[in-house]
């Protein structure tokens, strides 16, 4: 597996007015005179990610993420809810891509008990595959389909591979976040460690299951992809990105409410979901998967 240590560039402060940074691979779209207090004037920047700029993983999707992100000079989000079947996924990434944003469809998948769960993330998923089933059973069924295999925020809390999981699946997998709003410094030093001891390609995402946080954390490629195939194949065959996160008192903020939500989803959204709805529709027990997950299935 070839392997191309990258940095990731921090870019300081919301959209509006930036100071570019030279070592941050960005276009300047706009300039203007701003006034420093002492009276002078400096120009400030409008910038944009330079390439096809894609947030590798989202939670929510709406008209005002969509705002948001043609905001931020996205191309592309990749949206994976929780409990959400694909075919659903699907519709509603096709309703909401157009020709300045598209949306791709993905899965987050949970493996594994509520004690004991794994998130995997799969791009490029043909048919579905449901939630609670084996770590195992989930990997063989993504090599099965030849989709990307993502590993979201490696080494975090009791959500995540730890680097054991990723060696045993050293082939299947295809790369490992580094960065997101939810990291602390430690779960990103933790994450950057594995990349170097495994040789798998780094990505970063914003993660967001809030809609201000979409587009903090981007990944940016030379060449657009048509559909989700296309991205599929590049995240599968390494191609050439640079990562970028946002920085600043904003970043800072908007990482505090995505922790708060993290709280509550973890909390009241655990016990509703446990005590107080039914079946998940991504149960391996629902009809549309056939029972053809009965053999790997934890509950």
């Amino acid at each position: 597996m070839s392997h191309s240590q990258r940095g990731i560039c921090s870019v300081a402060g919301d959209p509006g007015l930036k100071t570019l940074a030279a070592t941050c691979q960005k276009s300047v779209s706009q300039t203007a005179k701003t006034e420093t207090p002492n009276g002078s004037t400096e120009l400030a920047f409008t910038v944009q990610p330079e390439g096809y700029a894609v947030d590798l993983h989202v939670k929510v999707l709406d008209d005002g993420v969509v705002e948001r992100a043609k905001a931020r000079g996205l191309d592309a989000l990749v949206y994976a809810p929780h409990f959400t079947r694909l075919p659903e996924i699907r519709r509603q990434a096709e309703a909401f891509s157009d020709e300045e944003l598209t949306v791709f469809p993905a899965r987050e998948i949970f493996t594994g008990t509520w004690q004991q769960r794994r998130h995997v993330l799969g791009i490029g998923l043909e048919e579905p595959i449901p939630d609670f089933i084996t770590f195992d059973g989930a990997m063989r069924e993504l090599d099965r389909q030849d989709a990307a295999v993502l590993v979201p925020h490696p080494g975090f809390l009791n959500v995540s591979l730890g680097l054991d999981d990723i060696e045993a699946y050293d082939d299947s997998i295809d790369a490992l976040e580094v960065y997101n709003p939810k990291q602390l410094s430690h779960h990103r030093d933790r994450a950057q460690s594995f990349t170097s001891e495994t040789g798998h390609e780094p990505f970063v995402s914003s993660y967001a299951h809030v809609r201000g946080t979409v587009g903090e954390a981007y990944v940016t490629f030379t060449e657009a992809f048509e559909d989700v195939a296309a991205l599929s194949a590049a995240l599968k065959d390494d191609v050439e990105r640079s990562l970028f996160h946002r920085d600043g008192i904003s970043h800072d903020i908007r990482r505090a409410v995505e922790w708060a939500h993290l709280g509550l989803e973890n909390t009241w959204g655990k016990f509703d979901r446990l005590m107080l709805q039914g079946t998940e529709p991504t149960h391996p027990d629902h009809v549309a998967y056939s029972g053809r997950f009965d053999d790997v299935k934890v509950y």
